[in-house]
């Protein structure tokens, strides 16, 4: 019981004392019981006294009143331990409550770990799988790359070899000469010899050896490339027996690539102004030829392979770079038969490690000289007749003639590939000089003086000095190409690539002349056109098909006038009538002078000449020059 319970049980137990007196003072006496008669007994002494009573009463009260408090007492008493046993089961139970929620957390805990158990178990079981595959994988990658490695490691450098050998045929209506490799600028015409004959070679010239070196540094990719064939010709190089040609520089070259794309490359590689698969890239499998076994590919074929620097710069979906590559410049004129003197190259030299050799060799007759003779004419009269005196000399035709290139080709070009295709677009530079002799032609620096029939005068050989002076003029031209998917699925591509400008004719697979010569001996750039279309399917990985379709072409540089050609004067008359060009026997005529002249007629090319079946293939005078080629492949 709670101890405040104990003052009202006291006041309780007073109340109830004082009521039990009162009504024992207050009741009524006793009643006398009755009388039955009885035996006569002893007296019986007299009972208690009111007071006494009244004093047993208080005596049985106080006894009663201890007896309760001792109640009392044992009962708080309990109440005290029912307490402590409440507070200790309550403490148990809160202990047990715990312990439960301990118990349902360890239960949830242990559910949890179970399922992360599983999970872990059936990862393990994944995990196994897959490294059991990686390991088979693994094993079976060191496996090849032991017995039938892609690449080679030697001191921390890769290294990766390709190539491949080639058994080739090639099959022409009409005779060139040639290998693999098509002449576009010297295909025959109907008068020709070689027109009426076909050819049939078989080659492996053109099998391929390469190899890649390849280093990482903290900063970027190293790498070397070195790539050749048999394409080369030696001096001694025929098809008599051995068939030994020699192995060819095809492309050699270095490059450092920086981890943020910056590239920088030099050697010899692919022309910058060569169209990439992607971005801008001097590795040959990234360059998009056309799909065709000929090594001059195909009319209309923007392409050369030379010495190059080049840097670029490569971001997520656009490429820029910048290059200076080695120059070379084509040259052709037509100056009715008597080139002025210019020096703008010559054959190489041996000593310098270029080709001198001479590739022909075939005497050519000359008009040296008139003299005046003393000759009967038809009616038996002597008078003074006009007789040539006539020199042969040997024309000969060199293997290579090397241009005096006063600075290298520069080319720009920004490549995209935003998704849907590549495109390109790019500009290319060229620079070239001569040293010019006015009045001075190469029959006069062959033979010295000729006298001249109209005035009995002798012309001195013209010196080769007096008066030469230096022309230079830049040429330059700007293309573009593109290829797009049609049909994805099928692998259907179409591309497109073209140059055009002035002086671009080298860059065209047909290599039609960059310039010409004006009456003046001097320069003149032929404006150049190349342009290719292709269509290439692949609907197996085993199968392409393509079909392409080019051209090139050189602007006609024509000089020459119906009065007459002013030979050797100044470039601004050079249209004027009249005029002397080192000696001349009779008026000024018309002359063929520069590329592509009106005077100038390739018919002849297509009339077989000759009276007799010997004479009947021979070749016409053709005296024109090739302006526009196309084919298809």
């Amino acid at each position: 019981m709670n101890l405040n319970l104990k003052p009202a049980v006291a006041a309780i137990l007073a109340l109830s004392m004082v009521t039990m007196s009162a009504n024992a003072s207050q009741d009524p006496p006793p009643q006398p019981p009755k009388k039955h008669p009885v035996k006569k007994a002893a007296k019986t002494p007299p009972g208690p006294t009111v007071e006494q009573q009244i004093q047993i009463l208080r005596q049985e009260m106080q006894g009663q009143i201890d007896g309760l408090k001792s109640d009392l007492a044992d009962k708080d008493a309990q109440l005290k331990r029912a307490q402590q046993a409440a507070s200790d089961a309550q403490a148990s139970a809160d202990r047990a409550n715990a312990a439960a929620s301990a118990q349902n957390q360890a239960v949830v805990d242990n559910a949890a770990a179970v399922n992360t158990l599983q999970s872990t178990v059936t990862d393990l079981k994944g995990n196994q799988a897959s490294l059991a595959t990686t390991v088979s994988e693994e094993t079976s990658s060191i496996k090849k790359a032991i017995d039938s490695p892609n690449v080679l490691h030697y001191k921390g450098i890769t290294l990766t070899p390709g190539g491949f050998a080639a058994a080739e045929t090639i099959y022409r209506t009409k005779a060139t000469g040639g290998d693999i490799p098509t002449a576009f600028s010297s295909l025959p015409y109907e008068g020709s010899d070689d027109y009426l004959l076909s050819e049939f070679y078989g080659s492996g010239r053109q099998s391929r050896l390469s190899v890649m070196a390849e280093g990482k540094t903290s900063w970027g990719t190293l790498r070397g490339y070195v790539e050749a064939d048999f394409l080369g010709t030696g001096i001694s190089s025929n098809n008599n027996q051995s068939n030994s040609y020699v192995l060819r520089q095809r492309v050699v070259w270095a490059s450092a690539e920086t981890n943020s794309r910056w590239k920088f490359a030099g050697g010899q590689m692919w022309s910058m102004a060569t169209e990439d698969r992607k971005g801008i890239s001097n590795d040959s499998g990234d360059i998009m030829v056309p799909l065709t076994i000929d090594p001059n590919y195909v009319t209309g074929f923007v392409w050369t392979r030379q010495y190059g620097f080049r840097v670029v710069k490569t971001f997520k979906n656009v490429a820029f770079g910048i290059a200076a590559e080695n120059p070379q410049l084509l040259y052709t004129a037509s100056l009715a038969g008597n080139t002025p003197y210019a020096v703008l190259g010559m054959a190489g030299q041996n000593g310098g490690n270029y080709n001198a050799a001479i590739s022909s060799s075939s005497p050519t007759t000359y008009i040296e000289n008139y003299t005046n003779q003393k000759l009967p004419d038809s009616a038996g009269n002597v008078v003074d007749s006009p007789v040539a005196e006539y020199a042969t000399v040997a024309a000969n035709t060199n293997i290579a003639n090397y241009a005096f290139n006063v600075a290298p080709d520069v080319i720009v070009k920004a490549a995209v590939d935003p998704g849907w295709g590549h495109w390109e677009v790019f500009g290319i530079a060229r620079f070239a000089h001569e040293t010019v002799f006015p009045g001075v032609t190469t029959n006069s620096t062959k033979y010295g003086g000729q006298k001249d029939i109209a005035t009995g005068a002798v012309v001195a050989a013209a010196s080769t000095t007096a008066g030469a002076y230096e022309n230079s003029l830049v040429l330059g031209g700007i293309g573009a190409s593109m290829r797009v998917p049609l049909l994805p699925h099928n692998g259907l591509t179409f591309g497109a690539k073209g140059l055009v400008g002035p002086g671009m004719g080298r860059y065209g697979a047909t290599t039609l002349s960059d310039v010409t010569a004006n009456a003046a001996g001097e320069l003149e750039p032929i404006h150049n056109v190349s342009g290719l279309f292709t269509l290439e399917s692949t609907p197996t990985k085993r199968l392409t098909l393509y079909l392409n379709y080019g051209g090139d072409y050189a602007g006609r540089e024509d000089y020459a006038t119906a009065a007459g050609t002013t030979l050797g004067a100044p470039k601004a008359a050079q249209t004027s009538p009249g005029g002397k060009w080192g000696a001349t026997w009779a008026a000024p005529k018309a002359a063929a002078v520069g590329y592509g002249s009106r005077l100038l007629s390739n018919s002849a090319c297509n009339t077989i000449t000759g009276g007799n079946p010997v004479k009947s293939a021979r070749k016409g005078a053709a005296s024109g020059c090739s302006r526009s080629i196309s084919c298809g492949t």
